[in-house]
């Protein structure tokens, strides 16, 4: 999505302040962060890392789970201790859903909604010059380079556009039509609407040009991209990026797997698209999928990632499964579980249902309690981490291309961190400076939840 600066917003030649955003939730969320970040830049702001040095503290909330909620109170509470003079802004998903619980949080200075996304670097400048006398100023010099791989409290977060993350977020569709039983995403996101490819296609050379080495395509439903555009779907808009951009990599965020096709996956003969499927299961046991409203059963979705097998090689499979949906009893857990673990993902994030008032399955008999839950969830673990742990050891000795993401130093010695292109965190010890570099590196031991491997 272009940045746009809000009109409200003035020119400045003199820094108005520091500002510190922070992003819990999805990638879509991710995006809409490196927005608000380039705004603040424009409008004259300098980005930081630490909150006790922040003029201005920016939480991105998710509100998918109830946990999430829980999380995001407890950092804006955190962020008040750590600095009482900023200006703490709650921002997103959760104020589109219950802005009046934020507005009660005696750490909330401001509390901005999806609607409102658009306005609040012009609403922190009229809060901030409102305060200013009771807030300093910061030096105008730009903050000092930092030697390569080493991060502090003075050095841009990652959120940073055009400066540390070397994967760019580009939201392409936002909103969701399908209105599952148990999602909020509908409530706080709006309707499916789709960005112009004309828009995309400029944003990717811009972060080209920015140095980015990957561009992570984000959105809600990301299959039906341009059902409200002329001439245009998401098969036609990855052959425009391809045709029009020069990004080494792009990745595809999410698909469900409805939305899965031979026409689609042809694409990835062309090797700048990661071999890496976010494919969301949800429940392997095809009654609860029909309570959850989801647009396919199980045979579906195996015949989805049987087919992205047959078109592209050694590829990462992940995806999200819900534990405890109501209804689910000992005898759909099960189906869930062997269903799960019978299709080798790569990855697998297992979540316990979060029963969210504005859905229809909050309304459902059948919840499950916590202690139930708690066992199931153990389980699927365990499944999650037994295939995560094959799929990597199936890759030891491959080479693979990978995006050289960040270092950490010690005694002299640096060990590199990337993700390969089919998903796999990996790491390397070399006197190189590899970082926003992709190179080959063959992979030869398991490392934790990642792999050691050699830069070649």
């Amino acid at each position: 999505m272009p940045v746009k600066v809000p009109s409200a917003v003035p020119s400045v030649a003199k820094p108005l302040g520091k500002v510190l955003i922070r992003t819990h939730g999805c990638k879509l969320n991710q995006a809409d962060s490196d927005v608000i970040a380039r705004q603040f830049i424009e409008a004259g702001y300098r980005l930081v890392n630490s909150v006790s040095e922040a003029d201005v503290f920016v939480l991105n909330t998710c509100t998918v789970t109830a946990n999430a909620d829980s999380k995001a109170r407890q950092a804006l509470r955190a962020a008040r201790r750590a600095n009482p003079t900023a200006i703490i802004v709650a921002a997103g998903c959760y104020p589109q859903r219950a802005a009046q619980e934020l507005h009660e949080l005696d750490a909330v200075s401001l509390v901005i909604d999806n609607t409102q996304k658009d306005e609040l670097v012009s609403q922190v400048v009229a809060l901030h010059r409102s305060n200013s006398s009771s807030l300093a100023l910061v030096d105008p010099n730009p903050i000092a380079p930092n030697p390569v791989g080493l991060e502090g409290p003075n050095v841009l977060p990652l959120v940073a556009a055009g400066t540390r993350r070397s994967r760019a977020m580009i939201k392409i569709q936002e909103g969701c039509d399908q209105v599952c039983a148990y999602c909020i995403v509908p409530k706080v996101r709006g309707r499916e609407r789709s960005i112009p490819p004309e828009t995309l296609i400029g944003e990717i050379n811009r972060r080209t040009e920015e140095g980015f080495q990957e561009v992570v395509l984000t959105g809600t439903q990301l299959g039906t991209y341009g059902f409200d555009l002329p001439q245009i779907n998401l098969v036609g808009l990855l052959r425009r990026i391809l045709a029009e951009t020069a990004v080494p990599r792009i990745r595809v965020s999410s698909l469900q797997p409805q939305e899965i096709s031979a026409e689609l996956l042809r694409l990835w003969e062309d090797s700048r698209l990661c071999p890496h499927f976010h494919v969301p299961l949800q429940s392997g046991s095809d009654s609860i999928l029909k309570a959850m409203r989801r647009r396919y059963d199980t045979a579906r979705f195996g015949e989805s990632v049987e087919l992205i097998r047959e078109f592209v090689p050694d590829p990462g499979i992940t995806t999200d499964l819900i534990v405890g949906f109501p209804g689910e009893g000992e005898a759909e857990f099960r189906q869930s579980r062997e269903f799960a673990a019978g299709i080798g993902f790569s990855d697998m994030h297992i979540f316990p249902y979060s029963r969210r008032p504005g859905t229809s399955a909050h309304h459902l008999n059948g919840q499950v309690g916590a202690a139930e839950k708690r066992p199931r969830m153990n389980q699927m673990l365990e499944i999650a981490s037994r295939t995560s742990q094959e799929f990597r050891r199936k890759q030891l000795g491959h080479i693979r291309p990978v995006l050289w993401e960040s270092c950490r130093e010690s005694g002299g010695t640096r060990t590199w961190s990337g993700l390969t292109d089919n998903y796999i965190r990996v790491y390397a010890v070399t006197p190189r400076d590899l970082r926003k570099t992709i190179t080959p590196a063959r992979m030869t031991a398991l490392d934790g939840s990642g792999v050691a491997s050699e830069a070649l």
